[in-house]
């Protein structure tokens, strides 16, 4: 235990007596110091034993003595030692009274009692101390080696918490709580989730001290590399002694190796893994299943989803690659929920997951949904439920998702949201806008001369499935004119409205560059095909 006016007092061979300040002794006493200013604050860093024979100050003065006090009591010195004997035969009235106003420890030091006495004391406990607080911490460093090698870290931060008489708390590198000690803690340390994600912006090592009502946390991140890949959680009621400091540190620094050594592991899995994938998209389900083994357990059998992600635009190359935040959030994920799931790196930009269908993987993906590629930094193709003998075409609905992600500027899109909804949002694409753009072109310029509206009244003839009477009612022209418009839609462009695939180009084209038109008549609705010439009738 560290050096205190107690048991300086309770030192049998320097004599001391308290004269003030009595219930105050078991302040601590960081160091001895002499000086005979009548300022000494200046020179003091608090927590001294200050010793004074009184050569230059006035004791008994009561004024001076209160600002002295006043002074030393404000710097946090722990007390004062007054030799009598020396100057004075008696610790002067006016001392003791400023002493005692402030509450301040005065001690007598007998003139038997050299300063150096006292000194070499304090030097001799202070060194004590520490060969205690090292010893118990070598100690302690054993302990916990012992419960890392034998049952992991969940019994680590057990006898860490022990040690420290509060609290441990592990977390992975998207910051949820992989265990903690004693069991209430978990809820205390889901709290920090937000100062872990902080934590995590700084390079490794980092660390911190949060405080609160409740008790003072430090965290400590894990890793030795940029990257943090961890962090502990270590919660006291008060500031950590040097014991319990070197347990702290001997945590992160086994801990830091476990991650060390995941790291290693998880390498030699993604080489696995790869092999594996390799195999299910080459149409090969048994052999994947037999080079796995046990390692994906029944991932490879159950129905599953495939997803590819790449950055969203260019990565910063000080900042962590988005895709790598991803898949440790999905990784961590299945592991919270003893899931497997399949990781490789096809690139450096590039990662594909296999993940089981309906899965913690699946739900970890949601928030992305609904978040835009510039945000989240990262772009997702998920494809549909699919099975062993299917890999290959999942893989290519990924690959369809991820590319319409990225034109409409979303981080994640399902393959089964395309295969549900309208074929149009497709047509969002540069590539296709300048397509119909050249389509059109032609009708415009006719348009623009005021010689007719055949851009309008190519759409309405096309909405009505080619129905003259419809479509001319729709324009409020005869439908001799309208007949006419469709004839010199025929010769500009040069192609026959006869042919279907001319017919859906040209609706797909004004689809796709122009605002639709009011929706007609319940009667007969658009498509983008229109019905077979029988319906409508040739054109003349």
């Amino acid at each position: 235990m560290p050096v205190t006016l107690a048991s300086l007092v309770q030192h049998s061979a320097l004599k001391l007596t308290v004269r003030a300040g009595e219930d105050r002794l078991d302040t601590p006493v960081r160091w001895v110091h002499a000086s005979e200013l009548a300022d000494p604050v200046p020179y003091m860093e608090g927590g001294e034993l200050l010793l004074v024979t009184a050569m230059t100050l006035d004791a008994a003065d009561g004024e001076a003595m209160r600002r002295y006090v006043r002074r030393l009591a404000g710097a946090g010195v722990a007390g004062l030692g007054f030799a009598v004997g020396v100057n004075y035969d008696d610790i002067p009235g006016a001392l003791l009274e400023a002493a005692e106003a402030e509450d301040f420890p005065l001690l007598e030091v007998p003139r038997r009692t050299p300063f150096l006495a006292i000194s070499k004391a304090v030097s001799a406990a202070i060194a004590a101390d520490q060969y205690r607080a090292v010893t118990a911490g070598f100690e302690a460093q054993r302990e916990l080696t012992r419960a890392a090698l034998a049952e992991g870290p969940a019994a680590l931060l057990a006898r860490l918490a022990s040690y420290v008489d509060g609290w441990a708390a592990l977390y992975d590198t998207s910051g949820a709580v992989v265990a903690a000690a004693p069991d209430w803690a978990v809820r205390r340390a889901a709290r920090l989730t937000g100062d872990v994600e902080r934590l995590r912006e700084r390079p490794a090592p980092a660390s911190a001290v949060v405080g609160g009502t409740e008790d003072r946390v430090e965290l400590q991140s894990l890793g030795t590399g940029r990257r943090v890949r961890g962090a502990l959680a270590v919660g006291t009621g008060a500031p950590l002694g040097t014991a319990e400091r070197y347990a702290v540190h001997s945590a992160v620094a086994l801990l830091t190796l476990t991650t060390e050594r995941s790291r290693s592991l998880q390498a030699a899995e993604q080489r696995l893994g790869a092999a594996v994938l390799r195999m299910m998209l080459s149409g090969q389900p048994d052999p994947a299943r037999t080079v796995a083994g046990d390692l994906y357990g029944g991932l490879l059998d159950a129905p599953f989803r495939l997803l590819i992600a790449e950055p969203g635009g260019e990565p910063d190359p000080g900042a962590e690659h988005p895709a790598h935040a991803l898949a440790e959030a999905l990784e961590s994920a299945a592991s919270r929920a003893a899931e497997s799931v399949l990781t490789v790196w096809e690139s450096d930009d590039r990662l594909v997951v296999l993940a089981a269908d309906g899965g913690a993987v699946a739900l970890a993906c949601e928030p992305y949904t609904e978040r835009e590629t510039e945000e989240a930094g990262v772009v997702v193709g998920m494809s549909a439920s699919a099975g062993p003998v299917s890999a290959a075409a999942a893989y290519k609905q990924a690959e369809q998702a991820l590319s319409v992600a990225r034109r409409r500027g979303r981080a994640l899109v399902e393959h089964e949201e395309l295969a549900a909804g309208s074929v149009l949002p497709l047509l969002a694409d540069d590539a296709v806008r300048a397509f119909a753009d050249g389509m059109l072109r032609a009708l415009r310029e006719h348009d623009a001369t005021g010689r007719g509206d055949l851009v309008a009244s190519l759409r309405a003839w096309l909405s009505r499935h080619g129905q003259w009477d419809a479509a001319a009612a729709d324009l409020g022209v005869h439908r001799h004119t309208l007949r006419y418009r469709m004839r010199r839609v025929e010769e500009i462009l040069g192609r026959s409205l006869d042919d279907p695939d001319v017919r859906m180009e040209l609706w797909l084209a004004l689809k796709a560059t122009e605002a639709p038109l009011p929706a007609p008549a319940p009667t007969s609705g658009p498509g983008p095909v229109p019905n077979p010439a029988s319906e409508r009738g040739p054109l003349p």
